[in-house]
């Protein structure tokens, strides 16, 4: 499976100013255990445990710059308040010789905030007006972000970047994709500007690359800078793969030391997303009644018949790794090491799990000792929903997880 001149995946990579051990990331997925927005021992340990587990980066879901930027309560913020127990985190994570990386993402519109917690009046956006995704909290209305505005944010984002620095993360990773704020400026969805920020790709990107920049300058020599973002939006009348294209050669361009290559959106294409349907039986049913009817609609609308393949994204991500030059990271239905060997014969520079280190946090070891090729993740989907549970994300295959750790700041003693 693997090309002759293809890198091992067990061989280091080097990302802006991070070595990394080897070329296996933990990509980024909301595990639902920072209760309350506090970093929590159960965060800690599942990051340490998918550190000792073998993979070479380990990345931190959602980390707000603010805390008007969250989706939801139960997440993390970049400020003082968390620095401890983020430091608790990147210890553990150092401990297993991996590194750490924080994503940072502003929620913009997306966001279930209760109006009691949300500073602002409207949630921003790209765009203002009618917004479709507080139908489900009652927030009918988000701002369009001027000058000031997008002024404001890059020095939350940066102010972000560099406390994640101090809290001893070895990376971040800028996320402008799933339909958080900053791919609402990227996505036609959202972006219905007509000056310098709206209209053609490029200049749709405009703002985001800004963002980037302005971290790379602030960290950049000393943290790698990465950027999720989202291929296509997934569903017809969205960003095609040549936007996904443009997109690319634009954080090239500001620098990005690699990009993760992801699809679809959190609201209209969650099938794009995740490679296959969410069979009916397959659903969760959170307790928050909002989170609740927002699944129930979003089903409504998504595909019925996707069927899983592995490595489902590659047609897309081939589409990219021709057209630039920079680190990509290849993400979208690894499960085996024949997986792993073809991204690295397409040409990809690493490779972003998350399904099958939910799974089983060992696999990548056991890659490694040739004791096993294949991970036994059934992409069943169940642990996407798992976040919502009181011990958050887990593998409904493997066992559950302590829920009395959700309730224990990780920097706390014992």
């Amino acid at each position: 499976m693997q090309a002759n001149d293809a890198p091992s995946p067990f061989s280091p990579v080097t990302i802006g100013p991070l070595t990394l051990r080897n070329r296996f990331i933990k990509s980024a997925t909301n595990e639902g255990k920072a209760k309350g927005g506090v970093v929590t021992k159960a965060l800690a340990r599942f990051h340490e445990q998918i550190a000792a587990g073998g993979v070479g980066l380990t990345t931190v879901a959602y980390c707000s710059p603010s805390l008007d930027g969250r989706t939801f309560v139960d997440q993390v913020t970049l400020d003082e308040a968390s620095l401890p127990d983020l430091k608790a985190l990147t210890d553990g994570v150092h401990r297993h010789g991996a590194a750490a990386s924080a994503q940072i993402t502003h929620a913009g519109c997306f966001t279930f905030l209760p109006k009691d917690v949300l500073k602002a009046s409207r949630p921003l956006s790209a765009s203002g007006g009618f917004n479709k995704v507080g139908v489900m909290s009652n927030r009918w209305l988000k701002k369009r972000m001027d000058r000031a505005d997008m002024d404001a944010m890059i020095a939350e984002f940066v102010a972000a970047a560099e406390r994640a620095r101090r809290a001893g993360f070895d990376a971040v990773e800028l996320h402008m994709g799933h339909g958080y704020l900053l791919s609402q400026f990227i996505s036609k969805f959202y972006n219905s500007r007509r000056d310098d920020y709206g209209g053609a790709i490029e200049r749709r990107v405009r703002f985001p690359s800004e963002v980037l920049g302005r971290v790379l300058d602030a960290v950049g020599k000393d943290l790698a800078v990465l950027v999720k973002f989202s291929m296509t939006d997934g569903k017809a009348g969205g960003n095609t793969i040549e936007d996904g294209v443009a997109v690319a050669r634009a954080i090239e361009a500001a620098g990005a030391h690699m990009a993760v290559l992801s699809n679809g959106m959190n609201v209209e294409s969650i099938t794009a997303m995740f490679g296959s349907s969410f069979p009916k039986s397959n659903r969760a049913r959170p307790a928050n009644p909002i989170i609740a009817l927002g699944m129930w609609l979003q089903a409504l609308s998504e595909p019925k018949d996707v069927v899983f393949h592995e490595n489902y994204l590659r047609d897309l991500a081939l589409r990219i790794r021709r057209s630039v030059k920079m680190p990509l990271a290849y993400l979208g239905g690894v499960q085996s090491l024949d997986g792993v060997e073809q991204a690295m014969a397409d040409g990809f520079d690493a490779v972003a799990l998350g399904r099958i280190l939910i799974h089983d946090a060992d696999i990548i070891n056991r890659f490694r000792d040739g004791s096993e090729r294949r991970s036994g993740c059934t992409a069943c989907n169940l642990c996407v929903t798992m976040m919502y549970s009181p011990g958050g994300t887990a593998c409904v295959l493997t066992g559950g997880v302590d829920a009395e750790l959700t309730k224990i700041p990780a920097s706390a003693a014992g």
